[in-house]
């Protein structure tokens, strides 16, 4: 090779290097069986180009039993992630309910109890569900580069739509119905203050009727609302909490992150935070702790 070839290459490599990232930003990236195995949760992105996995480093850990009071809906959580893990039929899942109930902890929970066994959470943000087809595209590529070795959650929080937002119908054709297969070992987790995930009217409600055989027939626009709901198999309520349950749950953290007893002082002003905040939640309750555990540590005991 000449001097003046190799100076020209040296002066493109950096050039060469650039336009290597560059593409990358536009094309969609599969992680490696390394990073599978060293990350268990990922963010789906949709940037300039097609959707990318980006996998996340420090991830938010939670044990489900902190979570009290909703022990049915875990239990059926559960059961459905470990068929899912195994290879047997599962279903899609909709966690909805108040603000502040556990769903999203319930999520990471999971989370936190089987990624060690293959489980694997790829976050998906509500803006980014029109490219939902890249990610099954992705996750196709991903479960026959390693087949049978993980599962995956497919997760969008706080999940709903108003009444042209994008992503609607390639959420419902994802759940079922769509042409093209779904991945397999791949379960699609929504949470949502909606049961129906769409805001329903007066008008829409209106439209439904009797037929002669007092059979009730909902209006088309109710109708296709319902049936983005409807393509969940599996649809679980986390509910507010009675004070009972409030009261368990401030407990078992002001003992798990500060060693200390519910007693009168704390349960009056636990109770007396759960009236100021408006309501009592598992959130609520943490929150309460967190404020007690610190103000007693500081010893402040107004």
């Amino acid at each position: 090779m000449s001097d003046a070839l190799e100076r020209l290459l040296v002066r493109l490599d950096p050039i060469l290097d650039g336009i290597g990232r560059l593409l990358a930003t536009f094309a969609g990236r599969t992680p490696g069986a390394a990073e599978l195995a060293t990350h268990r949760a990922f963010r789906f992105r949709v940037g300039r180009g097609v959707g990318r996995l980006e996998p996340i480093g420090n991830v938010a850990r939670f044990d489900l039993e902190d979570l009290v009071g909703v022990a049915p809906a875990l239990d059926a959580l559960d059961a459905n992630v470990r068929q899912l893990m195994a290879g047997l039929p599962f279903n899609d899942v909709l966690l909805f309910g108040s603000r502040g109930t556990g769903k999203s902890s319930a999520v990471r929970g999971l989370l936190s109890r089987h990624a060690d066994a293959g489980l694997r959470l790829v976050e998906v943000d509500r803006g980014d569900l029109a490219a939902l087809p890249d990610l099954l595209a992705i996750l196709h590529a991903l479960t026959r580069a390693v087949p049978d070795r993980y599962a995956f959650l497919v997760y969008c929080d706080d999940l709903s739509f108003g009444a042209s937002e994008l992503g609607f119908r390639e959420l419902k054709a994802a759940l079922e119905g769509g042409i093209e297969a779904r991945p397999p070992r791949v379960c699609v987790v929504a949470t949502s203050n909606r049961r129906h995930l769409l805001p329903e009217t007066m008008a829409e409600n209106r439209e439904a009727r009797l037929d002669a055989s007092g059979e009730l027939h909902l209006g088309e626009a109710l109708e296709e609302k319902l049936a983005l709901a409807d393509r969940f198999g599996l649809v679980l309520g986390f509910y507010p909490c009675d004070q009972e349950t409030y009261l368990a749950i401030v407990s078992r953290w002001l003992e798990k992150d500060g060693g200390m007893p519910l007693d009168e002082l704390a349960r009056e002003n636990a109770l007396r935070f759960a009236l100021e905040r408006g309501g009592r939640s598992g959130r609520v309750a943490r929150q309460f702790a967190n404020e007690w555990i610190g103000r007693m540590r500081l010893g402040d005991s107004r």
